[in-house]
């Protein structure tokens, strides 16, 4: 399943640089943010492929890097049982990406929460908003620099 990933990949997407990664059994493919929706239906919709269900989406803030986040898509091809995780890097000064959310449903949450934590816009989201946290909140709470303790007075508490 690999290599045919791969050459299906590298075959249809010959301006995308990809990096393939194998580590603990498992496939990691690193590109460029502006090929995300393109990569990603293509992987879904593809004979051999049929990566179906998008598992999670997540985010790692790295702090000090160029490219200071990453944002992680665990997806699963049920005819396959083959599990792909994609990354792509999204810089701090334009924190944004697609959202896969028209090519996954069930990637509308995970977004969303990806939103509200680390502050990463999701462009061309159906429904972008805070699932936590109040929409009035200015903070990111999984942010780096976001205090562990949290920021006192930053959210008003319930009356008891």
């Amino acid at each position: 399943m690999k290599e045919l990933l791969k050459d299906k990949l590298t075959g249809q997407f010959t301006t995308v640089q990809f990096e393939f990664i194998e580590q603990f059994d498992e496939l990691t493919l690193k590109f460029d943010k502006s090929a995300i929706v393109n990569v990603c239906a293509f992987l879904k919709d593809e004979d051999g492929l049929k990566f179906n269900f998008c598992e999670d989406v997540t985010a790692i803030d790295w702090a000090t890097r160029k490219n200071r986040f990453t944002v992680v898509y665990h997806i699963f091809s049920m005819e396959n049982k083959f599990r792909l995780c994609l990354k792509v890097d999204v810089d701090e000064s334009e924190c944004s990406v697609e959202s896969v959310s028209s090519i996954w449903k069930a990637a509308n949450w995970a977004e969303r929460e990806a939103y509200d934590m680390y502050g990463i816009i999701f462009l061309n989201h159906p429904d972008l908003r805070r699932m936590y946290m109040p929409e009035e909140f200015e903070y990111h709470p999984l942010r780096k620099e976001y205090p562990l303790m949290g920021i006192p007075g930053a959210i008003p508490l319930p009356k008891k």
